[in-house]
């Protein structure tokens, strides 16, 4: 499963990352920030994905300004 990792300004595109991907870097980063773009089922299957495997998960929408859709998913992944 590929995701989209959230812009780093508003006119960039996001970039991808796939979800083994993540799994790998959770030694040195159990935060992740998501873009808009991604459905809200493909961030649920990421959840199920890691607490599946007894991590713990925390999802949160995160507002970068005053339109309501001008937000970024924050997850932190624990273990």
């Amino acid at each position: 499963m590929k995701l989209k990792l959230a812009r780093k300004t508003l006119k960039s595109k996001p970039k991808l990352i796939e979800i083994d991907k993540i799994e790998a870097k959770l030694d040195t980063q159990s935060i992740y920030y998501f873009d808009i773009e991604n459905s809200h089922k493909e961030l649920k299957e990421l959840i199920e994905y890691f607490e599946e495997r007894e991590y713990s998960v925390y999802m949160r929408e995160v507002k970068y300004g005053l339109s309501e859709n001008e937000y970024i998913y924050e997850v932190h992944i624990v273990q």
